[in-house]
C-alpha cells in the first residue's frame, strides 16, 4: 500500500519563508530562511539611520517572515542567517534634488529601494557646514565623553575606521591616525590581562577632530559607520554611546536643523 501524501497546502505551510519569497533576490541568500536576529538587525539599522522603523520597510517584512518561521519550528529565536552574520545589514540614504532615496541591503544585496520627498530645509549644505552642524570628528569626541572608559574592541575599531574614511572623503587610513590607533588598541586589548591596562575609547578619541586629516558634517549617508560596527560585533548590535551611535545621533540633529 502506498503511503498517503500530505495535502499540498499543508506541505507548503511547513516550508520556511526564505529571502527569495519576500524579496526579489537571486543566489544563495534567496534560498536561506529569514531568521529572527536578521529582522532585529534590520530594525536596528532602520532606527539608527532613519530615526524609526519604516512602515512597509524591510524590517517589518522580515519580522513577519521570521515570526512564521519560528512558529513552525524552522528557526529558533536566537538564529541568524550566515550571510547576515558575516556581512550585516545596511541602510543608506542618498539625497537628490527634491528627493531622498533609501537603499536597504542584506549581506550586500539590495532588498528595498524607495524614494521619498526631501524634507524642506532653510539653509544650503554649504551654510550648514559653516554654522553649527555637528561633524564626524565632534561625534567621535562625544563618544570619548559618553563611553570613554570602554576598552576598545574590534567593533569600535571598525566604526572608527569607517568614520575616519568618511570624514576624510577617501578610502585610505591615515598612518598614526585614530583608525590606526584603534586597530592597534583592539589587537593589544585582546592580549592584555588586567582591565586597567587596556586602551580605552577616550585614549583614542579625545581630540579626534584635531587628529583627523579632514572633517565634515555628519549626514545620513554616513550610515556605513553603523554597518561597520554591526558587522564586527558578535552580538550584532551597536554599542550605546559608541562611535556609530554618536555619528547617527549627530546626523539626525543636523537633519533637523
Amino acid at each position: 500500500m502506498s503511503r498517503q501524501q500530505p495535502p499540498r497546502n499543508q506541505t507548503q505551510e511547513q516550508e520556511p519563508m526564505k529571502y527569495g519569497d519576500v524579496f526579489p533576490l537571486l543566489g544563495d541568500l534567496a534560498c536561506q530562511p529569514v531568521a529572527p536576529q536578521d529582522a532585529s538587525m534590520m530594525q536596528t539599522a532602520e532606527n539608527l539611520v532613519l530615526g524609526q522603523t519604516q512602515k512597509g520597510g524591510s524590517a517589518p517584512i522580515m519580522q513577519s517572515a521570521a515570526a512564521r518561521n519560528e512558529r513552525i519550528g524552522a528557526v529558533s529565536h536566537t538564529d541568524i542567517t550566515d550571510s547576515a552574520a558575516e556581512q550585516g545589514m545596511t541602510v543608506v540614504e542618498t539625497d537628490v534634488p527634491g528627493q531622498r532615496i533609501i537603499f536597504e541591503s542584506v549581506a550586500g544585496q539590495v532588498v528595498r529601494r524607495c524614494a521619498q520627498p526631501a524634507p524642506l530645509t532653510m539653509t544650503s549644505p554649504a551654510s550648514a557646514l559653516e554654522s553649527d552642524a555637528i561633524t564626524i570628528g565632534q561625534a567621535s569626541e562625544a563618544s570619548a565623553l559618553t563611553d570613554g572608559d570602554k576598552p576598545v574592541d574590534q567593533s569600535d575599531a571598525a566604526a572608527i575606521q569607517a568614520a575616519e574614511v568618511r570624514a576624510a572623503g577617501r578610502n585610505v587610513v591615515t598612518p598614526r591616525g585614530i583608525a590606526a590607533s584603534a586597530r592597534s588598541a583592539a589587537t593589544l586589548n585582546v592580549r592584555t590581562m588586567r582591565d586597567e591596562d587596556e586602551t580605552k575609547l577616550a585614549d583614542v578619541l579625545t581630540d579626534a577632530t584635531m587628529k583627523l586629516p579632514a572633517d565634515k558634517a555628519a549626514t545620513r549617508q554616513d550610515a556605513g559607520v553603523i554597518g561597520a560596527e554591526l558587522r564586527n560585533n558578535p552580538s550584532l548590535a551597536t554599542h550605546p554611546g559608541g562611535v556609530a551611535a554618536c555619528v547617527a545621533a549627530a546626523a539626525r540633529l543636523n537633519q533637523n536643523k
